[in-house]
């Protein structure tokens, strides 16, 4: 039992804006590609998709980055993009504060006529982002705080902070993603 007297807390909505990196991803095509050709590929090895607040005709498991090797590409481009990104959009060098991203979680979605996602964050993540392979014309934005919309096109990242809310309402078009949530770490020692 704790001598500590009893703390009221109190909650509070604060709006503040938080920094969004949308990056065109046309130069790896490549791994767009092989991407793409995972989620395929695990919706046959792992037809089954986790509960989740992802309402799609497919969703592949979390960790489909550790099942199949095909999109460890795009996670390295994804991880290159969050560093090169950091000064500018969250005021700080990775590296000169002696830290380094990984990516968690990684999963592919199968958008079809009226699938949506429903409002959520990715806490405690520190970053998180979503690279459309592909987006039919007037598919379903990416909706920020029930504010701030990003219509979606193939062959583009858009990243920001775990803890930023988010949704997709019911889509009219058929849109293919991947999503990933990034943690920072401790940067491995320099060689010598």
């Amino acid at each position: 039992m704790s001598d500590t007297p009893a703390v009221h807390v109190v909650g509070a909505t604060v709006q503040t804006d938080l920094p969004i990196v949308i990056a065109e991803l046309g130069a790896v095509a490549d791994r767009l590609h092989l991407a793409r050709e995972a989620i395929d590929e695990l919706r046959v090895s792992h037809p089954q998709p986790p509960t989740s607040n992802v309402k799609a005709s497919y969703m592949s498991p979390w960790k489909s980055h550790m099942l199949n090797p095909k999109l460890l590409p795009l996670c390295a481009s994804v991880l290159d993009i969050a560093k090169e990104a950091a000064p500018k959009a969250w005021s700080g060098h990775l590296d000169g504060l002696g830290l380094d991203l990984f990516v968690t979680d990684c999963w592919g979605a199968i958008y079809e006529q009226a699938d949506h996602t429903e409002r959520h964050n990715h806490w405690p993540a520190d970053l998180s982002c979503v690279v459309y392979l592909e987006a039919e014309p007037g598919c379903a934005p990416l909706v920020f705080s029930g504010k701030s919309a990003f219509h979606p096109r193939p062959a583009t990242l858009v990243m920001f902070p775990g803890i930023a809310m988010h949704e997709v309402p019911p889509t009219p078009g058929r849109r293919v993603i991947v999503a990933m949530n990034l943690f920072k770490t401790m940067a491995a020692p320099a060689a010598s």
